[in-house]
């Protein structure tokens, strides 16, 4: 068991028993101004409190280990018509540190991506949480994940390993994603062909509107020599896309990032008052940005109603 997940057992154990005692004074409230019993009161307060731990125990050892596969199929009437029916399969946030004593689990997300034999995976950042020796344990593993036109890649805030404090910590996790035979695309792009027609992956390094994450990426820069063809752009943090993105002709945009707060209650999560846009498909105008919540965790370690995502898009002429 990691020192996180063990801190916050003991924290919420510690507020687990101050609610034992909240219920004790309920308890004895209501049989003194309704004038019911104090054992009946209690242990309905009592069962009341177990619901929470439940709950909590359900989010750190069960739905982390439970990925899904979400269907999305957008139409575009700029994309070439040989790359109709594209295939892409779109991994975000892994923060290899959730995987260190759960192997099996990142296993089953890669035996499920290489299952959909897509052509391209892409994915949008943050394969590490603090440093980019996260990556001894689940490189091996990671190195497994295949497509016809390879894994594409860009950089996340936790990729700079600035909370971890090493120095050189992105250059190390871009040598290493390289090193495993990922194109990771720093400002840059590639262009895919099928026959005489062909599309653009572009990738920026982190451009975000938040001062406390880095801001090194260069769209300029990626975009250069794209003009007239049909781009996907790979950035890390989704409100780049309405500081930067909406308004140009970049059809589709592939973001991670928020982990819809890793938590989700009947459609409801807090993510919503962080971020415009938090999960899910997003359309403005023309143009499209979806938001995958992600494989691993960060602050704490549990996914409560936002299991770990695999996507797989399909791109459609029309």
């Amino acid at each position: 068991m990691n020192t996180e997940l063990l801190s916050v057992i003991i924290i919420l154990l510690v507020c687990w028993l101050l609610l034992v005692l909240l219920d004790l004074a309920v308890a004895a409230l209501l049989t003194w101004l309704l004038h019911l019993t104090f054992r009946r009161c209690f242990l309905w307060g009592l069962l009341s409190l177990l619901l929470p731990p439940l709950l909590l125990s359900y989010g750190i050892f069960i739905e982390p280990n439970i990925s899904q596969v979400r269907h999305v199929e957008i139409t575009f009437p700029t994309l070439p018509a040989a790359f109709d029916g594209y295939q892409i399969v779109q991994l975000s946030d892994i923060h290899s540190r959730s995987f260190q004593r759960r192997h099996r689990a990142l296993q089953r997300c890669i035996d499920k991506v290489n299952a959909l034999n897509p052509d391209l995976i892409a994915f949008t950042g943050d394969i590490v949480t603090l440093h980019s020796s996260e990556l001894d344990d689940t490189r091996p593993l990671l190195s497994q994940l295949h497509a016809t036109d390879g894994v594409v890649a860009v950089v996340g805030n936790h990729d700079y390993c600035t909370y971890g404090h090493e120095p050189n910590g992105l250059n190390n996790v871009v040598h290493i994603e390289r090193d495993m035979g990922w194109q990771v695309l720093l400002n840059s792009h590639i262009m895919l062909h099928r026959g005489a027609e062909s599309i653009a992956i572009a990738g920026v390094e982190n451009i975000s509107t938040s001062p406390h994450f880095p801001s090194t990426g260069k769209l300029p820069q990626a975009l250069a020599g794209t003009q007239g063809t049909f781009v996907v752009l790979l950035s890390h943090d989704p409100t780049h896309w309405d500081l930067e993105v909406v308004g140009s002709d970049i059809p589709l945009t592939l973001s991670g990032h928020t982990h819809a707060a890793q938590t989700s209650l009947l459609g409801w999560t807090p993510a919503r008052y962080w971020y415009r846009q938090y999960r899910g498909l997003y359309q403005k105008y023309h143009q499209y940005l979806y938001i995958n919540q992600g494989l691993g965790e960060t602050i704490f370690p549990a996914r409560i109603g936002a299991p770990p995502e695999i996507t797989l898009i399909t791109l459609r002429k029309g």
